[in-house]
């Protein structure tokens, strides 16, 4: 018996029900990831007004808050007063709890005056989108039981529940807890997986937090983001306009000095540097491991991990328990002092904000020649891999 005005099997509401969200999904990565919060793509009038309208059916979410809260999160990354960092607030809190630690924050007035610049301020975001957020998803329950009867109610139910699940725990929770980095960013974000589909391209967080103005989010020739895709098509008709893309790394020769324009491409590339640099020791550092621990110096559950874990942060971003295991790793082996230190020595060239390019140059060619004389073949290779960015 037809209830509503469609008549259809089951697969085609089940159809429906991921089309709907996905629509979703592209409004909330495109419009106010991508172009609100990030102002990596210009997108036309049509296209931004329909973003918002719906949004207004199916999330209830105001422009001004989403962005404020996002712009918040990366600019207090993994700290105490990151709005969703499951570093701090916990795995479990965030993926359950994501949509609450969103509304608690967005009660904030000082959040949204500070990073909520330059969103939508027109007569339809002060008096429809704004004041009345919560009439636009009972206005897309009406429409859904209209088309699709009691099965309407469902599909309504899976509309609400996709942001909640999908951006504010999947993505604020997993994407900053488990996955593969690309890129070694000041954050613990991560890559969920490499073809970015159901969440829209926001599967690639790590690529996104190493260069997050850039309107694509897929960097390797195997990821995919299909967001990114829908930015190019509506390129070429002419419904928007990229502003920026993260950066490709380039080869050269090998020069026999490093000179100011490798210095701008190190610091313009530093996550991707400091990501081949691990992995440039990482031989060396796990023979060095494992001869400690055939000579009883290091518990035998202590495993490599947690050392590459180390490389990837400052001093100051670890815990007393990391650090005191840290210090006493490194006691116990002069090649892996060296290693750490020709680590914090590189990282602090792209660092030093007040230093003239001369002074970061010579740095520079310095670190080079220390990691030429140090005796680590891994660290001689990586001084020769940075001569050859372009």
């Amino acid at each position: 018996m037809q209830l509503g005005l469609l008549d259809l099997p089951w697969w085609g509401y089940v159809a429906v029900a991921l089309g709907l969200t996905h629509v979703t999904i592209a409004a909330v990565t495109i419009f106010l990831h991508r172009s609100q919060a990030h102002r990596a793509v210009d997108l036309g009038p049509v296209v931004s007004h329909f973003f918002r309208f719906w949004l207004w059916l199916t999330t209830g979410m105001v422009t001004k808050e989403w962005v404020s809260i996002h712009r918040k999160h990366h600019a207090k990354c993994e700290t105490e007063e990151d709005p969703h960092s499951p570093q701090t607030k916990g795995i479990k809190t965030v993926f359950w709890q994501g949509a609450e630690l969103y509304r608690a924050e967005a009660k904030n007035r000082e959040t949204l005056e500070k990073y909520g610049h330059g969103t939508p301020d027109d007569w339809l975001e002060r008096n429809v989108y704004t004041r009345h957020s919560a009439k636009g998803i009972v206005l897309m329950l009406a429409i859904n039981l209209a088309l699709f009867g009691p099965l309407g109610l469902t599909i309504w139910a899976v509309q609400m529940a996709w942001i909640p699940v999908t951006a504010a725990g999947i993505i604020n929770g997993i994407g900053h807890y488990w996955g593969y980095r690309n890129f070694a960013s000041e954050d613990a974000s991560t890559n969920i997986v490499p073809w970015g589909i159901l969440i829209g391209g926001e599967e690639l967080h790590n690529n996104h937090h190493a260069y997050g103005s850039s309107a694509r989010l897929s960097n390797k020739w195997y990821e995919f983001d299909i967001g990114w895709l829908y930015i190019k098509l509506m390129s070429y008709v002419g419904l928007a306009s990229i502003r920026k893309v993260a950066p490709t790394v380039k080869w050269q020769p090998a020069k026999p000095l490093c000179d100011l324009d490798t210095l701008q491409a190190i610091i313009t590339h530093r996550y991707d540097v400091m990501t081949r640099f691990v992995r440039s020791v990482r031989a060396d550092s796990v023979a060095e491991i494992a001869k400690l621990k055939a000579n009883a110096h290091l518990p035998q559950n202590w495993n490599f991990d947690s050392f590459r874990r180390w490389l990837h942060k400052e001093p100051a971003e670890l815990g007393a328990a990391d650090k005191a295991a840290l210090d006493g790793l490194l006691v116990k082996s002069e090649r892996l002092q060296t290693v750490y230190r020709m680590r914090q020595e590189l990282a602090a060239i792209w660092g030093r904000s007040t230093a003239t390019r001369e002074q970061l140059l010579e740095q520079l060619q310095g670190w080079c020649k220390r990691a030429e004389e140090s005796g680590i073949q891994s660290l001689r290779d990586f001084s020769v891999r940075l001569r050859r960015y372009a």
